[in-house]
């Protein structure tokens, strides 16, 4: 196995020298730095990252903690925060947290544990913050992705109370549905609260008074979606169109609609928040609120490379904006 004295005598240099290139501790000439790089190529030298980890402050590597097997949301997350961590020449580090307020912190602590540099998380919805006072207290690097919390972290995600009010907002104005159902998320979570405070806004701009029956927990996930769309189906004067809080919750609808023998949107026009690679092939096509996944991605990451290089800075919190993407699932022709 090729050494760092193979390279240095390869590239006719110092030790030091190629040790300051491969870790940027001193300014080293372009040409140097090109003859060096050749000889590692030549010779098949592998630089021993965790070595180098040990031996010095950073890893190159991050921790990503979020539940993205059960959520096709989180799984194009998590491809976007690895895509822009290729960019920065970073490694991802990924663990599951199944959205369990203790795996997440089982999961948060491993990453910790492997030297990461920095952690992305999505958090649970634990009422007692268990995972995030672990980070602060721990003084880790760390960034919040889509799920926002008043505690002092640098954060993104979407807003959601306006692109919610924009989805039902559309049902109501071009559609003139005025009994409209929504689904909502897991308690807990601020997507969850932001988004039956779009829904609410909405009915309020359209002078719609606000119904409790109409709003249903679907506990972000496909049977209890379908459980929600059910009670609303059976309540004496059902809804004629129906918005669900999340893309998993958009398919539970649908299968107990389909059940139910309810056309779409014939009989019960339907949105969802979050789009995903098949929505525009669904019969009927589904009209959605979609997430820009890419900038939400490669801006957490920059997000923590920053704090990383700049732990004393002030925490930034960032909002994108969701698209609306109108199909036929709504109405629409």
């Amino acid at each position: 196995m090729a050494t760092m004295e193979d390279v240095a005598r390869a590239a006719d240099v110092s030790l030091s020298t190629v040790s300051h290139v491969l870790n940027g501790t001193r300014k080293v000439s372009p040409k140097t730095v090109a003859a060096v790089n050749a000889a590692m190529q030549q010779i098949g030298y592998v630089p021993n990252m965790l070595a180098r980890a040990l031996a010095g402050s950073s890893s190159g590597t991050i921790g990503v903690a979020i539940s993205a097997f059960t959520n096709h949301y989180f799984s194009e997350t998590v491809r976007a925060i690895e895509a822009a961590c290729t960019r920065h020449g970073l490694m991802m580090l990924f663990s599951d947290t199944h959205d369990d307020p203790a795996q997440e912190l089982k999961v948060v602590q491993n990453l910790h544990q492997r030297r990461v540099d920095g952690i992305v998380l999505a958090p649970s919805g634990d009422p007692h913050h268990r995972t995030l006072d672990y980070l602060t207290s721990n003084k880790i690097a760390s960034v919040l992705v889509d799920r926002m919390s008043p505690q002092p972290f640098d954060q993104v995600g979407v807003e959601n109370s306006e692109a919610t009010a924009q989805l039902v907002s559309h049902l109501i104005a071009v559609h003139g549905h005025r009994r409209i159902g929504f689904i909502a998320g897991a308690p807990g979570l601020s997507t969850t609260d932001e988004r039956i405070d779009g829904y609410r806004l909405a009915l309020q701009r359209a002078d719609i008074a606000f119904d409790p029956e109409l709003l249903r927990s679907g506990d972000s996930n496909l049977e209890r979606s379908g459980a929600a769309t059910r009670e609303l189906l059976a309540l004496p004067q059902r809804p004629t169109a129906i918005v669900a809080g999340n893309n998993l919750m958009t398919i539970g609808t649908m299968h107990a609609l389909r059940d139910a023998h309810i056309a779409v949107p014939q009989d019960v026009a339907l949105a969802g928040f979050d789009d995903f690679d098949w929505a525009d092939y669904f019969s009927p096509r589904l009209t959605v609120m979609a997430q820009p996944l890419e900038e939400l991605g490669a801006m957490a990451v920059d997000l923590l490379i920053d704090r990383i290089a700049n732990p004393g800075r002030a925490q930034h919190v960032q909002r994108l904006s969701p698209t609306l993407r109108v199909r036929n699932s709504c109405g629409c022709p």
